[in-house]
């Protein structure tokens, strides 16, 4: 597999000219679905904007195989997401831990799934369809949700530490997904952070969010807080120096330029300089990572 590392960003069309400006920017990130392509599965003209403007690679991310559901992925999605993983010429392409339909329904959202046995069997038999299907590495992403399905019989850590021992696929760890988990369900973040298997994490996801009457809502429409990108600190000082790879996203609100960069220059003087994030005394477990009785 071909490494990333360094800083990228969720392309969108409104950022792109912000992203031409960025000099540090080493990958960037496209929602799957969205890439035009031909009857014959080849990359055609975008209307505007194109993330391969940049001349950097491009991770498609797909967020519409439904890999954590109990029909097998459709055939239909999972070639044109392999053909547009080929277009692009990508080094991987990433999903979901997560269901988005059931009984041809669309859900129109990333469903989590249980943290069960039978859970994780269907997940991984359907992860190695699409890990056999595609011409590159699958990393897979760490979901976050509001609600949790009752009965869980496995950790978060080790659901997804089990799901590429028994698989192809990396993973794609979203730290804001994590601190969505410790708001909104007690989740021990340094306790989960240590027990993945790091050695198979491909690239890191930080996103901003707001609290909404006692939970966490990963909007991807707000700016980056102090605790992902405490959270962010900690997941970089696990991965072996210059190897790490971390992406921002922003789906909407878009701020000013100028905000923009500011956001982008936090993300990476955390990630770059991770020791001096922690030794912050704002930034400390204590302060960032509420006990559960403080929720």
């Amino acid at each position: 597999m071909t490494a990333l590392a360094g800083f990228g960003v969720g392309w969108r069309p409104d950022l792109a000219a912000i992203l031409a400006e960025r000099a540090d920017l080493t990958f960037v990130e496209v929602i799957a679905e969205n890439v035009p392509l031909d009857r014959h599965g080849r990359a055609t003209v975008w209307a505007g904007p194109a993330p391969t403007d940049l001349g950097l690679p491009v991770v498609p991310h797909g967020v519409g195989l439904s890999l954590g559901g109990a029909e097998p992925p459709d055939p239909t999605r999972l070639r044109r997401l392999a053909d547009v993983a080929a277009a692009l010429g990508a080094p991987l392409v990433s999903e979901h831990v997560a269901f988005v339909r059931a009984d041809n329904r669309e859900a129109g959202h990333l469903l989590p799934i249980p943290y069960t046995r039978d859970a994780l069997d269907v997940l991984v038999a359907n992860v190695r369809i699409a890990c056999a299907e595609l011409p590159v590495p699958l990393a897979l992403e760490n979901p976050g949700a509001l609600l949790r399905w009752p009965g869980d019989e496995l950790t978060p850590a080790d659901f997804l530490a089990e799901l590429v021992e028994r698989t192809d696929a990396r993973l794609l760890v979203d730290v804001a997904n994590f601190h969505g988990d410790t708001v909104n369900h007690g989740l021990d973040p340094a306790v989960t952070l240590d027990r993945l298997p790091w050695e198979r994490v491909a690239y890191l996801h930080i996103a901003g969010g707001v609290l909404r009457d006692g939970r966490y809502h990963d909007t991807h429409l707000h700016p980056v807080g102090p605790e992902q990108l405490a959270l962010l600190a900690e997941a970089v000082r696990r991965i072996p120096p210059g190897r790490a790879a971390y992406l921002l996203e922003r789906d909407g609100h878009y701020p000013p330029a100028a905000e923009f960069h500011a956001e982008c220059d936090r993300v990476v003087a955390t990630a770059t300089h991770p020791e001096r994030r922690m030794s912050c005394p704002a930034h400390q477990a204590s302060s960032v990572w509420p006990s559960r009785s403080s929720r």
